[in-house]
């Protein structure tokens, strides 16, 4: 009979210190808190500032491993639409899915927004969330927008977190009169 293999201890419980961090760095962001001090972040986790700072280099580095959460959040909410149902029918649920991921995304999304212009990490997990919608749009729609790259690069803005940021914060709508706005573009550019 084959043993399973040890863990280390130390290994474990350092790997729980860091979920710790990054848990409590992103609960801090989703309860309004953008930037976190790392003070706040190592009181929340329960982990002393050294302790912080012995997993993470910088804050660079643990908004990496936020960034990293929030993508593997977000792959694991992700459902693909049915290529098969008919036109509206692929477009509503297009719609429902990203108003579902957006929302989940909106605060690590808006405290992304405050540091990436000084991030690469943040740069890359932004070119990250724009691949992968735009993986979404070609699987979902593919027929309709065949080779055609500006048809792409116009469903792939108006499916991003500004779009749905400005709907929602600037202009101040709920979420079913923004859910609106997104499925009547998707179906305007798709007509």
């Amino acid at each position: 009979m084959t043993q399973p293999p040890r863990v280390d201890g130390r290994t474990a419980r350092s790997e729980r210190t860091r979920t710790a961090i990054v848990d409590a760095h992103l609960r801090l962001i989703a309860e309004g808190d953008l930037r976190p001090t790392a003070d706040r972040i190592a009181k929340l986790a329960g982990v002393s500032l050294r302790a912080l700072w012995s997993h993470f280099a910088d804050m660079e580095a643990l908004m990496a491993a936020s960034g990293q959460r929030v993508l593997e959040q977000r792959d694991a909410s992700y459902r693909p639409v049915p290529a098969d149902l008919p036109l509206p029918d692929r477009i509503d649920a297009f719609c429902r899915q990203r108003v579902r991921l957006l929302e989940e995304i909106g605060p690590a999304a808006r405290a992304s927004a405050l540091k990436e212009p000084f991030s690469s990490a943040l740069q890359s997990y932004r070119r990250m969330h724009v691949s992968r919608v735009r993986d979404e749009l070609t699987s979902t729609f593919g027929p309709e927008i065949g080779t055609d790259e500006d048809l792409l690069n116009a469903l792939t803005a108006i499916s991003l977190w500004p779009a749905w940021s400005t709907w929602r914060e600037a202009m101040d709508l709920p979420v079913e009169a923004a859910q609106a706005a997104l499925a009547r573009g998707v179906r305007a550019l798709l007509s």
